[in-house]
């Protein structure tokens, strides 16, 4: 190219032309959504639903999704910090109290309705803690029983729709943190990266143990704190740094060394590393790390992939809406497909089938309930962002015009 320019009348021409093909290159390289970290997220959330309702243990060892999520909020997290601390702070926990208030003032009536009376019963504190519906600093409490068997909502709904809502809770922390750790990684990347593991060895292994919510909630942020500060790495270039065969030697021990933990530490769910900290923790970390050194930061999903582009578009449109609501209407697939009893070719000729296929018609009827909460309420992620209100952000409008400007 050089030569080229020179022959055309010398250097001054070879720069100007040098520039103005550089131009669209960098462009090209702009900031703007990795579609592998988006297909990672979407990929979590159906796994996600998928154990929610077959609770098939081994699904937390194939893909650690909470682990996986954390690790992209934390490199989303420290991308967003190159402004300052207390907007980007500000800007997430905006992001999340809409849609967690909406979920809220649907279950809190319903769950006060089956007769829960905290503050009868527990004191002025209990009052206090209903708060953390507003804004989850704390985990949300709940009754272990409401309802009833015999009608619309089982006696355990409550524990099953409020209880994953640790995750949002979490999330909140390590938000108001991240500053704090940021700066501490760049000063002392692996102390800070590998502390959280070391956490979680002391009080997820028993050798200290927290009772109650606190100690849920420190162990919580133990646990995933390695993947919330491996999104940091991420950000950060951190593993361009780093041969990968050190890195996926490393991870593979560290994976080995939490399989080895949880087979000596199984509960009555088996090898369900949720309940299995240091387990859940060591996973995670290392299957995260895997994942992120080889990612390849896609503009767009290639080949096959490019057909789930829109799925994957809305998932991560409405990653909150889906996660805060998805265990409540698996819950209200059961009544949809017992009405199906009431007809009576069905009760006569299929009651054996449905029976038999009944978890896995709940996985068909969950999505189109998921949809249509979608619509119902996911614009509020949109409010909350003070973007414009969507009801299916699926980004077809704008795959349509980059294929009509193609």
């Amino acid at each position: 190219m050089t030569t080229h320019s020179l022959d055309m009348g010398g250097v001054p021409q070879a720069r100007a032309r040098h520039r103005a093909e550089a131009a669209p290159a960098a462009a090209q390289k702009r900031p703007g959504r990795d579609r592998y970290l988006d297909l990672l997220r979407a990929v979590a959330l159906v796994r996600v639903v998928v154990y929610h309702i077959f609770g098939w243990a081994w699904l937390t060892v194939l893909f650690p999704s909470m682990g996986v999520m954390f690790a992209l909020a934390g490199s989303l997290m420290a991308r967003s910090l190159a402004r300052p601390a207390w907007s980007v702070i500000r800007g997430r926990v905006r992001r999340l109290l809409p849609p967690m208030w909406a979920f809220s003032a649907v279950v809190l009536p319903v769950i006060l309705y089956f007769g829960w009376k905290p503050v009868k019963e527990e004191g002025i504190w209990w009052f206090i803690k209903l708060a953390w519906y507003i804004v989850p600093v704390g985990a949300p409490p709940f009754p272990w029983e409401s309802g009833d068997n015999a009608g619309l909502l089982e006696n355990t709904w409550a524990v099953q729709a409020v209880g994953p809502l640790w995750y949002i809770r979490a999330y909140l922390w390590f938000v108001i943190a991240s500053p704090l750790l940021l700066w501490a990684f760049r000063r002392m990347p692996w102390a800070t990266l590998i502390a959280p593991l070391g956490l979680t060895a002391v009080v997820g292994s028993g050798l200290i143990t927290i009772p109650g919510e606190t100690g849920n909630a420190i162990t919580d942020f133990a646990c995933y704190g390695s993947c919330w500060v491996l999104g940091f790495a991420h950000q950060e270039g951190m593993f361009e740094k780093v041969p990968r065969y050190m890195t996926v030697s490393a991870s593979a021990l560290i994976m080995a060394f939490g399989l080895w933990w949880a087979s000596g530490h199984l509960t009555a769910d088996g090898w369900d590393l949720n309940d299995i900290p240091l387990a859940q923790a060591t996973w995670s970390f290392g299957f995260c790390v895997i994942l992120l050194t080889y990612s390849p930061s896609w503009q767009q999903l290639p080949g096959k992939l490019a057909r789930l582009d829109s799925l994957v578009t809305l998932a991560n449109n409405r990653a909150v809406t889906i996660y805060l609501w998805h265990n409540l209407l698996i819950m209200a697939t059961i009544p949809i497909i017992d009405l199906s009893w009431e007809i009576p070719f069905v009760d006569e000729h299929l009651g054996t089938y449905i029976e038999s296929a009944y978890t896995c018609l709940m996985l068909i009827a969950v999505w189109p309930l998921i949809g249509l909460t979608i619509v119902a309420v996911g614009w509020l992620e949109d409010v909350a962002a003070k973007r414009r209100p969507r009801l299916w952000p699926n980004g077809a409008s704008r795959t349509k015009r980059r294929s009509h400007q193609a």
